[in-house]
């Protein structure tokens, strides 16, 4: 909904309600009553003073825009504006986008909105008229300016749905909760950092902004009530669980028994303790099935023979890094979506081994910073997964990407024999993500992600696909399952940095790509501390054991 608010949409009548102050007009100058005075007509319009209609093309001149600035030249003639001018005092601002009163309303908002454009306060009630709302709504002037609606009718468009309700931008955010978030209803990423508006948090206070329209906590509070307990911290279902836990869990915060069995979710033993990761957003769906082979533990497997020679070629001096942190864009996101968002059809370059969809794409996909490009989405109605590699917009508006694939989240299916994916092993990526709601939760029960500078062209299971011209043994081929060392020091570590090291430990990671050594793959977040994730920089190749995964495999 897009609702272009200009002057030229309001009714003469109008004008008949502003203060006695406004240089309108007297009858007595107006020979022909059309609003203009007989003077404004010879010397500014250039119309008869005699004639209601000089140019007989169904218009009153007053209501006239010679100018096409979107004033009427009513209007320009109480604003002491040029009627043949757009930009009368030629300072690069339209005469319809000045803000004479300072009230940070444009001209044309004022006239929309009933107000004088000559006084910041028109009804002399205290009030700015930019912080006025006419229509009762909830959206003030100045909001309304912002998402080009109405200020004096509650449903500009006449759709049903309200302005505060509306979202142009198709980001999940409503006009209501953008503007509280101090971000554009017009743009779905308002700062251009790749991160849609919806994934923002505002006050850092790890809640997104999405997460706060949900629960009805301020985007820009942390604490909105203002009773000292942060938001992320209220029960707002009173299910036991706090708002962060129940995004840990995977848990609606606002539903106090999420699957609807009787019990509340407080209640609930953790969906994690099943050993299948769930996702905040979509609690329904488990990171594919328990005995799935990213979800299996292999602290009690023998090391591979000849492992050794893998870890020389990756780089044993080489120390560990978390390839995420706590800024924007540094890390692989992925987007909750549902049965509502549109389906797309992707041109691949590697057609013929990509699924050919369609995908659910929503109108502003969180897209991986760097040439990768990985868009990872997640049906929570249908508990799939898409990820496609290297996406970017085609000139006639649609999508393009280098591969893709469709996972269903509840199978251990493997892609065929061969096959890439979004990823070079042929793998999905998102089970191999650290996510910050499992690290705050205490565990991650999954295998993680990693990157080796040069590798093998071969692939072992699960991978099905390699990306290598080069056949020396000593590299290591994808699939390659490591861990750290169970006599690894882990003393001294953060809360969070030990938490990935017992994963990694446990469960271990999978060479998934081509790319700097030992570089474990992770999501983005701002409640990430950098300087704890360094920590993890004590680890090297020597830490490491590859492990003989010959006897693992996913259970039906």
């Amino acid at each position: 909904m897009r609702i272009r608010v200009t002057a030229g949409a309001i009714v003469v009548g109008m004008l008949l309600l502003a203060p006695a102050s406004a240089p309108l007009a007297s009858a007595s100058t107006d020979t022909d009553h059309d609003g203009l005075a007989d003077r404004f007509e010879r010397l500014s319009t250039r119309t008869s003073p005699y004639r209601a209609d000089t140019d007989r093309d169904g218009i009153a001149d007053g209501r006239e825009d010679l100018d096409r600035d979107g004033l009427m030249n009513i209007q320009e003639q109480r604003l002491g504006t040029n009627p043949r001018l757009a930009d009368t005092d030629r300072d690069g601002v339209r005469d319809d986008r000045e803000d004479p009163d300072h009230d940070g309303l444009w001209n044309a908002t004022e006239f929309a909105a009933g107000t004088n454009p000559l006084l910041a306060d028109s009804d002399r009630d205290g009030i700015r008229d930019g912080s006025e709302d006419p229509d009762a709504d909830g959206l003030t002037n100045s909001a309304e300016q912002i998402a080009r609606t109405n200020p004096r009718l509650p449903d500009s468009d006449g759709d049903g749905v309200r302005d505060p309700q509306e979202d142009p931008d198709g980001d999940g955010l409503v006009n209501l909760y953008d503007i509280r978030a101090g971000t554009n209803p017009l743009r779905p990423d308002s700062d251009g950092d790749g991160t849609p508006d919806g994934a923002e948090d505002a006050d850092a206070d790890g809640l997104t902004n999405l997460v706060e329209q949900h629960v009805g906590t301020h985007p820009r509070r942390a604490d909105t009530d203002g009773d000292g307990t942060p938001d992320g911290a209220e029960d707002p279902d009173d299910d036991g669980l706090t708002t962060l836990a129940e995004l840990a869990r995977g848990t609606d915060p606002m539903n106090p028994d999420t699957d609807g069995d009787g019990t509340l979710d407080g209640q609930e033993e953790p969906p994690t303790s099943s050993g299948a990761p769930v996702l905040p957003g979509a609690p329904v769906c488990t990171v594919f099935p328990t005995g799935n082979v990213w979800n299996q533990r292999v602290d009690t497997l023998p090391v591979r023979a000849g492992g050794g020679t893998y870890i020389n070629s990756i780089g044993r001096s080489d120390t560990f890094h978390m390839d995420f942190g706590s800024y924007s864009g540094y890390g692989i996101p992925y987007q909750i979506v549902d049965s509502s968002t549109p389906r797309s059809t992707v041109v691949f370059d590697y057609a013929d081994e990509s699924d050919p969809g369609p995908y659910p794409i929503p109108a502003a996909p969180a897209i991986e910073g760097g040439s990768d490009r990985h868009v990872l989405l997640v049906d929570r109605d249908a508990c799939r997964l898409y990820e496609l590699y290297a996406v970017r917009k085609t000139a006639g508006g649609g999508w393009a990407a280098g591969s893709g694939a469709v996972w269903d989240l509840g199978s251990n299916a493997l892609r065929p024999a061969g096959w890439t994916s979004a990823d070079a092993a042929g793998l999905p990526m998102l089970p191999g993500l650290v996510r910050y709601d499992e690290v705050a939760a205490g565990a991650i029960n999954h295998a993680l992600r990693f990157t080796a500078p040069t590798t093998n062209r071969a692939y072992i299971y699960p991978a099905r696909h390699f990306a290598s011209s080069s056949s020396d043994a000593s590299l290591p081929p994808m699939g390659l399952r490591l861990r750290l060392s169970p006599t690894a020091d882990l003393s001294g570590l953060s809360h969070d940095a030990l938490v990935i090291a017992v994963a990694l430990q446990q469960y271990g990671m999978i060479l998934a790509d081509n790319g700097s050594p030992w570089y474990v793959s992770g999501m983005s977040d701002p409640r990430f501390d950098d300087d704890v994730l360094h920590e993890l920089d004590r680890f090297t190749g020597n830490d490491m054991q590859v492990v003989d995964t010959s006897g693992l495999v996913s259970t039906p």
